[in-house]
């Protein structure tokens, strides 16, 4: 059986968890459920085929090992930056300086809340 054989939705499954790291306030917001998409530039390790629906994801309070939620990719999308809401207009602008810029939209399913080290 090739790697074309097997559906996508089955490779994605297949593939290291991906790892994003992130500033607490957006971990937290994961945690108690008010954030369920994570925007970063899109390019190189943001992009359809590193981030595919169905592929596992292990967020994270910044590098360290003590504070980690499981989850798995629900959507992605890639969208301009000027094309989103002013909420998030106001991040993007906040994080990368511009609104004239590709944004890699990673929306993440939790596991139980149970998985939340530390």
């Amino acid at each position: 059986m090739s790697a074309l054989d097997i559906p996508e939705i089955v490779r994605a499954q297949m593939m290291n968890p991906l790892f994003i790291p992130l500033k607490t306030e957006y971990f937290d917001s994961f945690a108690d459920g008010s954030k369920r998409e994570e925007l970063r530039v899109y390019g190189p390790r943001w992009n359809e085929k590193t981030c595919p629906v169905g592929r596992k994801v292990t967020l994270s309070k910044g590098y360290g090992k003590r504070h980690r939620m499981a989850g798995i990719v629900t959507k992605f999308k890639r969208q301009h930056g000027e094309t989103f809401g002013s909420t998030y207009q106001a991040a993007i602008l906040e994080c990368y300086g511009t609104l004239d810029i590709w944004i890699a939209c990673i929306q993440v399913k939790l596991e139980k809340q149970g998985n939340i080290n530390g």
